[in-house]
């Protein structure tokens, strides 16, 4: 991937963000910064990124793609609260094990695979949070 200054704004921003976000709300986040970039840009440096391996992505319940600056060279799996948006990663070892052993039994090279958990966080139930919750921050 060619590094722009766009696409460094882009990421420098989401390594701000705690959560989960929005191509739209990201852009206003840049906006608001001296390192204005365009929504188009924007939409087109996180499509690359994804590409490169340095955002993970999500669905939220309408569809909409939120990115997430990746902290490791692997791909993470979350659980995404559906009503405020908190996410916690989450130990997917037994998947990841599950796709490599369907790799290797159907011959298929290169495999990628999307697995989406939500549900409602402790703190968006009702009765509020209960203790160790552990989640951090929202949207």
């Amino acid at each position: 991937m060619r590094r722009t200054r766009q696409r460094d704004a882009v990421l420098e921003a989401l390594g701000c963000c705690g959560e989960f976000v929005s191509a739209q709300e990201l852009h206003a986040l840049l906006a608001g910064s001296d390192r204005a970039v365009g929504l188009t840009t924007v939409y087109r440096a996180l499509r690359e990124l994804d590409r490169a391996g340095l955002v993970d992505v999500v669905r939220d319940e309408t569809g909409e793609r939120l990115y997430l600056r990746r902290p490791t060279d692997e791909h993470r799996h979350y659980l995404i609260c559906r009503r405020c948006g908190r996410s916690r990663p989450v130990d997917a070892g037994d998947v990841e094990a599950w796709a490599e052993r369907l790799a290797e039994t159907t011959g298929f090279a290169e495999l990628e695979h999307t697995l989406e958990l939500s549900g409602v966080c402790a703190e968006c139930r009702p009765g509020g949070a209960t203790p160790n919750c552990g989640a951090g921050g929202g949207r």
